[in-house]
Order: structure tokens, then C-alpha cells, then sequence
């Protein structure tokens, strides 16, 4: 099983390419940078991982995943690099496969994009989304990011993303494009979503006896549309609890559900990240008896 880290560094964390190449050293196979373009000074939503539902201080100093990215991957040799998860129907799609196509050139096919539709209101209204269309307003980013990586002349015709056959370079190196990973942690409504247009699935935290089932109701998804569900790959991004890190038993039962990778969630780096990094190293060989 691979083993992935989440950072959600901010900017006294230190260089992000310090704490990528301390990452790698470790053993980390991929680095994530989550995103938030911003966060609103007034709102009512709540948010699920803080007692009183405050959005934390941090997620407003996230740095842009794509330059973090590009920084990580710049200061290391083998460690992949992923936006998890990128934001997309906040960005402009044409922008957005540029930065990722450059990417993943310039770190040798080493990118992953991970891809959400977001799920604060707020800031959505704030950079124009119509919230309760932003899982349309995905699929449509998704396909045209596909159409611009993979062809010399691309156009789109959506509801929401529209343009005329254009010409976009560079081409990502890793063919046909960098796998896109569907950022969704309701298993309700995974299925559908990762068979028609992802190429993996990394939900948040889902419960180890839930595990087996979810990743068997997007295989039967992709199956029923024609698509061959051993294309799809599958990650979990886990939230250390008060009482640790995953036990050694848990971590074997999301590998036999068909899980390839664990991303672990590193919160609110506002200290010094080397170090952050560092303490996971008990995580690490503990995962090593797997």
C-alpha cells in the first residue's frame, strides 16, 4: 500500500520544498495540497471537523495547491505531487489545464489532479458558483480538462463551460493526461460520479467496515456503463483521531477492500513543517508490517 500525506501547511511553515524533500526521505510516496481560494469573514455554514463548526483560521492561509505542487515537485525526485483537492468549478478550466499540464511536465508525469466540487456555500457564492449546480459545473471541468490535455485543437460546449476550438500547451507527459481523482465522501452519490468521469476516487475519511462496499459500488457503476472498473483506482484520505494514527489492522483492511493508497491528513502547519513531518514517522513504520 502506498502511503500519501496531506498538508495543510501555511505560510510559517517553512518552505514546502523543505518539507516535501523531508516527506519523500520518510517514505511518503505523494504529497497533497488541499484548497480554499478564500474564506469569508460572515457565514452561517458549519463546518463538520470543529465542535462549535468554525471554519479553521488555517484553511484562509493555504498557499495555491498548483504552486505548492510545482515547488515540492521542484525539490524532490520521486515524490508525486497532487492538488487535493482542487476546487475546480471555482477556476477557470482553460487556466487551470495549463498550470496542471505545465506541471506535470515539468515534474517528469509526476502529478496527480485531484478534483472536487467544494462544500462551503459561501465562498462558492462569493467566486460566482451557483452552489447547488457545482457537481454539473465539475463533471463539465473535468471533461473539458481532459479534451484540452489530450487534444492540439480542443473546444467544449456545456451548460457552464463553453469555449471555441483553441489551442493549449504544453501537454501533460503522462498519457492520455494525469489521472483525475474525484474528491466526494458520500458513498451515496460516489458511484455514479467516479464511473462516468474520474479516474480515481479519494473520499474523506470513510469508515473502514464501510470500505469494501464503496469501492464494490463504483466498480459495479463503471461496469454498468461499459467501462472496465480495474482502470479505477481508489485512495482514502484519513484524519488523525485523538487516539492516533490508523492501527496497522485497519490500514490492512482498506488495502483488502481494494484501496491503493492512504493519505493522511496533516492539519494546521503553522509551525515548523520539517518537524511536523518527522512525528509521522511511527506512522510510517508502523505501515511498513503491512
Amino acid at each position: 500500500m502506498e502511503l500519501g500525506l496531506s498538508l495543510f501547511s501555511t505560510e510559517q511553515s517553512g518552505p514546502v520544498g523543505d518539507i516535501a524533500r523531508e516527506a519523500e526521505g520518510l517514505g511518503f510516496e505523494s504529497l497533497w495540497f488541499p484548497e480554499h481560494m478564500l474564506i469569508p469573514v460572515h457565514y452561517e455554514s458549519r463546518y463538520k471537523r470543529t465542535p462549535d463548526g468554525s471554519v479553521p483560521e488555517s484553511f484562509a492561509h493555504l498557499p495555491d495547491p498548483f504552486i505548492g505542487a510545482a515547488m515540492a515537485a521542484q525539490a524532490t525526485e520521486r515524490l508525486r505531487v497532487a492538488t487535493g483537492i482542487c476546487i475546480l468549478p471555482q477556476r477557470n478550466v482553460i487556466a487551470t489545464a495549463k498550470a496542471a499540464a505545465t506541471l506535470d511536465l515539468h515534474s517528469g508525469g509526476r502529478f496527480i489532479m485531484g478534483v472536487g466540487a467544494g462544500w462551503f456555500p459561501e465562498e462558492a457564492e462569493i467566486l460566482g458558483v451557483p452552489f447547488k449546480r457545482r457537481w454539473r459545473m465539475l463533471r463539465e471541468g473535468v471533461e473539458a480538462l481532459k479534451a484540452l490535455w489530450t487534444r492540439d485543437e480542443a473546444a467544449y460546449d456545456g451548460e457552464f463551460v463553453r469555449f471555441p476550438p483553441v489551442r493549449v500547451f504544453p501537454k501533460p507527459v503522462q498519457k492520455p493526461h494525469p489521472p483525475v481523482y474525484l474528491g466526494i465522501h458520500d458513498p451515496r452519490y460516489a458511484p455514479a460520479r467516479v464511473a462516468r468521469y474520474a479516474n480515481g476516487w479519494c473520499p474523506g475519511d470513510l469508515p473502514v467496515d464501510q470500505a469494501a462496499d464503496a469501492v464494490a459500488s463504483v466498480r459495479r457503476a463503471a461496469r454498468e456503463i461499459g467501462r472496465n472498473p480495474e482502470k479505477i483506482e481508489f485512495s482514502v484520505l484519513l484524519t488523525p483521531n485523538a487516539g492516533g494514527f490508523p492501527t496497522l489492522d485497519d490500514m490492512g483492511r482498506y488495502r483488502a477492500a481494494g484501496m491503493r493508497r492512504i493519505v493522511l491528513r496533516l492539519d494546521a502547519v503553522t509551525g515548523n513543517g520539517v518537524t511536523a513531518v518527522q512525528r509521522l514517522e511511527p506512522f510510517l513504520e508502523q505501515a511498513k508490517g503491512l
